[in-house]
């Protein structure tokens, strides 16, 4: 834990969009300061570390030898996922992973059986449950038995050329989706079993092989059942929307707004906190030791990852997919 007089001190790993944003907003904070970028390319990394005064490193080995950090934020892509938090679990520190955790199941588990031997504290990129939005509707939702869940996550290719590729990325339903999977998790309760199918239209190139427009039947350990649907044949990031049906009450949670139907009528409202800060802010509080822990730590985000690889390899097998407990 980082002395209450100094600033945290941060290194990430990975210099890329998900990454820049992380390196501004941390250093913005008074009490942060991001003082190593590590990349394996290293214009990237150059420029990242001059934006916010850090040094530039090749990789996390190379950070972590050099300089003292506080804790470290893994934003590399999903297939890089594994030895940066195998890192910072031997050296006992606090760990921020971005969202999907890896491509795979396996390195997620590993990582997770790593990090819980070595007790450090996490936190992930599932900054959708920091909306004061999401707290209004599960607030909403207290009481009720939801019985259906509907996901929408239409989009467009994303430029990185991993993105494209299942063992780059894992898929739209690991990469982007996993966002819905997450909400519907926090709002409605655990899956059992999906049941998902996939096509694809050839916009993701020769080289690709995600699937493009995906169909997914969720069933809940609660008797609940949702659909989740998920396409990057848009040219725009359209619609990315989770609505829940209660008895009573019909909610649309999306990043920018909360749709909440009811016996009073339709109201909407938008959020009043920016998450992303807000995910930043609870995980360095934690380091700091002023909170206990994050919302969304490792193993809770394995627990969504679980769900998102089911139907990932649902969509592969064309058969329905038993969601592991545990």
């Amino acid at each position: 834990m980082p002395a209450a007089d100094r600033p945290t001190r941060i290194g990430i790993v990975g210099a890329g969009g998900v990454a820049e944003r992380h390196a501004r907003v941390l250093s913005s904070f008074p009490d942060a300061t991001v003082v190593g970028i590590a990349d394996l390319a290293p214009e990237r990394a150059a420029a990242l570390a001059r934006e916010v005064g850090a040094e530039a490193y090749r990789d996390a080995d190379a950070l972590l030898a050099d300089i003292d950090v506080d804790c470290l934020y893994v934003c590399t892509p999903p297939f890089a996922r594994g030895a940066a938090e195998r890192l910072a679990a031997d050296r006992g520190l606090p760990l921020f992973v971005e969202k999907p955790l890896a491509a795979d199941l396996a390195t997620a588990e590993d990582v997770a059986a790593v990090v819980t031997a070595a007790g450090i504290p996490t936190g992930t990129g599932y900054h959708w449950r920091h909306l004061d939005i999401v707290a209004e509707a599960a607030e909403l939702l207290a009481g009720r038995t939801p019985g259906l869940v509907v996901g929408r996550w239409f989009d467009k290719v994303p430029p990185p050329p991993w993105w494209a590729r299942k063992d780059g990325s894992g898929g739209q339903l690991v990469e982007q989706a996993t966002h819905l999977v997450d909400l519907a998790r926090h709002l409605v309760g655990e899956v059992e079993s999906v049941s998902a199918l996939g096509a694809s239209c050839g916009v993701t190139g020769p080289n690709g092989d995600v699937d493009e427009a995906s169909a997914a039947i969720l069933a809940f350990a609660n008797g609940a059942v949702g659909t989740l649907t998920a396409t990057c044949l848009f040219d725009r990031k359209d619609t990315t929307t989770l609505e829940v049906v209660a008895p009573g009450l019909a909610l649309t949670v999306s990043e920018s707004e909360l749709v909440v139907t009811d016996a009073d009528g339709t109201r909407r409202r938008e959020p009043g906190n920016d998450a992303r800060v807000a995910v930043d802010r609870e995980f360095i509080d934690v380091v700091r030791g002023v909170r206990a822990r994050t919302a969304v730590p490792y193993e809770e985000a394995l627990r969504t990852h679980r769900v998102a690889c089911a139907l990932a390899a649902s969509a592969e097998e064309g058969a329905p997919v038993a969601v592991s407990p545990a």
